[in-house]
C-alpha cells in the first residue's frame, strides 16, 4: 500500500507537466509540504515531447534535468505517478480528496536496465510519438522519464507475456499482482496543473487529416525531428517514406474559428515559424517552407525571431485561410486551395507535407471537474475568489507558451502558499 501523509498544511498540485513541476517545487522550496500528482507514468508532459523551444531554439532536456534534480533532492515534495484525482470536497484550507493510483506492475527496484523490454515481443501504438510509431508492453516512456522505472502495460499484465517479463527482471522489480489503489489525502489548498491538449484535427473535415497521410499536427511534426522520434529525427512522409522537403504550415487550423476554437491559441504562429528553422537545419537550402496565415502573432521579444524567418529565402508567406486540401492521388502530395488575399490570386499549390497549426485546448472537461470551478467560455480555468483555495497554473488557465506558463505556475504556487500559512496562523 502506498503510504503518504497529508494534512491541511499540505498543498497538492495535479498536473506533473513544466506547470505542475514549477509550481510544486516552487511551493516546496518555501518549506511547504507537497504532493504532486501525476496520471501518467512520469513527468514532463507537452514540454517532453517538444523537439526544440523557441525562440533560443534549444532542447527541452536542459529545463527537465534541472527540474528533475530539484525534486529528487527535495525532502518536501512527494511525487505519485499514475495518480488521478476522482473527488474533491470541502473548502479553502480544509480539503478532502480520493485519489485513484493505476498499476505500474513495477516497483521501484527497477534499474531500467531493459531486459523485461527485451522479452516480450507485444506492441502497442506510442503514445508519447502521438502514435506515428509502436512501443513494446515493458517500456520506459522516454530518456528523459521520471521516474525511470519501466510500466508494464495492463494488456499484458495478465498475459504469459508479463511472465515473460517478471521471469526476464533479476531484481524483483515486476509485480503482477499490484492492485489499483484508492488514497484519502487532506489538502489545504490545491493547484490544478492538467496543461492543455491539441485540438482534434479530425474535425476540420476541409482539411483531410483523417484521409491523407501526408496531412499532419505541429505536435507530431515535433516528434518526426527528435532524434528520439518514430523516424529517428528523418522528416519522412508518413505514406511512403519519402524526405519532406516541401512543407506548409497552416495557422489557426480550428482556431479563432466559431465551428471550433473560438479563441486564439497564442502559441502556434511561434511554434510554426520555429518550426521552418527545421526544415533549414535538416535540408539547408532544399528545404522550402510555406506559412498559410490570416495574421501572424509574434508579440514583444518574438517580433525578432519572426523578422529573422522572414529574411530566410526558403521560407515563403502567403497570407490566406486554406479552403481546402485534396490529394494528388499519382504522387500522395496534398494540394492546397485557396485565395491569397494580398492580391487575390486563387491558388492550388502542391506540397510534400502539410502540418496544421492546431490550437490549445484544456486537457480536462470542466463537465469532469470533481467540484465546481469558474471556468471561462473556453474552459480554462478563471482566478476568482469562488475557486476558494484552488488555483489554476500554467495551460489550464489559459493558452501559454513554456516561458509564461512558468511564471504562471509560480504565481500559482505563492496564492497556494498563503492559503496553507493563513490557516497555520487561524
Amino acid at each position: 500500500m502506498t503510504d503518504v501523509v497529508a494534512t491541511n498544511q499540505t498543498i497538492i498540485v495535479v498536473g506533473g507537466g513544466i506547470s505542475g513541476m514549477t509550481a510544486a517545487l516552487e511551493a516546496a522550496e518555501t518549506g511547504k509540504q507537497v504532493i504532486l500528482l501525476e496520471k501518467r507514468p512520469y513527468l514532463g508532459g507537452r514540454v517532453s515531447q517538444l523537439y526544440k523551444y523557441f525562440p533560443k531554439m534549444c532542447h527541452p532536456t536542459c529545463g527537465q534535468e534541472i527540474n528533475q534534480r530539484r525534486i529528487k533532492f527535495n525532502k518536501n515534495l512527494t511525487v505519485l505517478t499514475q495518480a488521478e484525482v476522482s473527488n474533491i470536497s470541502g473548502d479553502k484550507g480544509d480539503y478532502s480528496l480520493t485519489v485513484t493510483l493505476t498499476p505500474r506492475y513495477v516497483n521501484n527496484n527497477c534499474t531500467a536496465c531493459g531486459d523485461c523490454n527485451k522479452a516480450v515481443s507485444t506492441e502497442f501504438d506510442d503514445e508519447y510519438n502521438y502514435g506515428l510509431g509502436k512501443r513494446k508492453g515493458a517500456y520506459i516512456p522516454n530518456e528523459m522519464a521520471f521516474p525511470q522505472w519501466y510500466v508494464i502495460d495492463s494488456r499484458i499484465a495478465g498475459t504469459d507475456e508479463g511472465q515473460k517479463a517478471k521471469a526476464a527482471c533479476k531484481y524483483g522489480a515486476i509485480d503482477l499482482d499490484m492492485q489499483e489503489e484508492k488514497l484519502e489525502l487532506k489538502a489545504g489548498a490545491i493547484i490544478w496543473a492538467t496543461g492543455w491538449q491539441p485540438y482534434d484535427a479530425n474535425k476540420i473535415q476541409a482539411y483531410g487529416y483523417d484521409r491523407y497521410a501526408n496531412v499532419i499536427t505541429n505536435v507530431e511534426f515535433e516528434r518526426l525531428m527528435d532524434p528520439r522520434g518514430p523516424t529517428g529525427g528523418k522528416l519522412l512522409r508518413p505514406s511512403d517514406g519519402k524526405e519532406a522537403k516541401n512543407i506548409a504550415f497552416i495557422q489557426c487550423a480550428g482556431s479563432r474559428d466559431k465551428n471550433h476554437l473560438a479563441h486564439c491559441s497564442r502559441i502556434c504562429c511561434m511554434a510554426s515559424l520555429k518550426q521552418t528553422n527545421y526544415v533549414t537545419e535538416k535540408f539547408g537550402d532544399e528545404g522550402k517552407s510555406t506559412v498559410y496565415y490570416i495574421d501572424i502573432r509574434a508579440i514583444d521579444r518574438f517580433e525578432d525571431f519572426y523578422k529573422a524567418v522572414q529574411a530566410n529565402p526558403n521560407v515563403s508567406f502567403i497570407k490566406s485561410k486554406v479552403a481546402k486540401i485534396e490529394e494528388d492521388r499519382a504522387t500522395g502530395n496534398p494540394v492546397l486551395h485557396g485565395v491569397n488575399t494580398e492580391g487575390y490570386h486563387r491558388y492550388a499549390n502542391q506540397h510534400d507535407l502539410v502540418v496544421l497549426a492546431v490550437g490549445m485546448q484544456p486537457s480536462v472537461d470542466v463537465s469532469t471537474f470533481p467540484i465546481k470551478l469558474l471556468v471561462n467560455a473556453e474552459g480554462f480555468i478563471e482566478h476568482d475568489e469562488s475557486n476558494g483555495g484552488i488555483f489554476a497554473a500554467g495551460c489550464a488557465a489559459d493558452a501559454y507558451d513554456v516561458n509564461r506558463s512558468v511564471q504562471h505556475a509560480t504565481a500559482s504556487a505563492l496564492r497556494a502558499v498563503q492559503v496553507v500559512n493563513q490557516v497555520a496562523g487561524a
